[in-house]
């Protein structure tokens, strides 16, 4: 598209706003046009700023959950030694919320079936 030359990126390209929805409905991107902008046109470099952006949020998110997984594991592993493999699926599995129920009760745990019961 732009073959290495990004220096035209600047300018602002206007796409037609039946165009946009269109192409929000065929990638699946819906929640690109719940806020959409009254106009006949749409600002592509500020629709691909929003975009960008909830990819970064989706990813923080992403990696706040991955990182809460991976101390419940070590948490888990200093308190009941060897977790198993049940286990450990089930902790990759489990909702935010489930584990932040079992980041609680970390303390009242004494074996894998007390996780089980909280994360399940």
């Amino acid at each position: 598209m732009y073959k290495g030359n990004y220096e035209g990126l600047h300018r602002r390209i206007k796409m037609n706003r039946d165009n946009f929805i269109y192409a929000a409905i065929i990638t699946g991107s819906l929640d690109l046009i719940r806020d959409l902008p009254e106009g006949d046109e749409i600002d592509m470099c500020e629709g691909m700023e929003r975009m960008a952006e909830e990819f970064r949020n989706e990813g923080r998110s992403e990696g706040k959950l991955e990182e809460k997984r991976s101390t419940l594991k070590e948490q888990l592993e200093i308190k009941l030694g060897t977790i198993s493999n049940n286990l450990e699926l089930q902790l990759t599995n489990a909702t935010l919320e489930k584990l932040n129920i079992l980041t609680r009760n970390i303390f009242n745990i004494t074996n894998e079936e007390d996780v089980l019961k909280i994360i399940n």
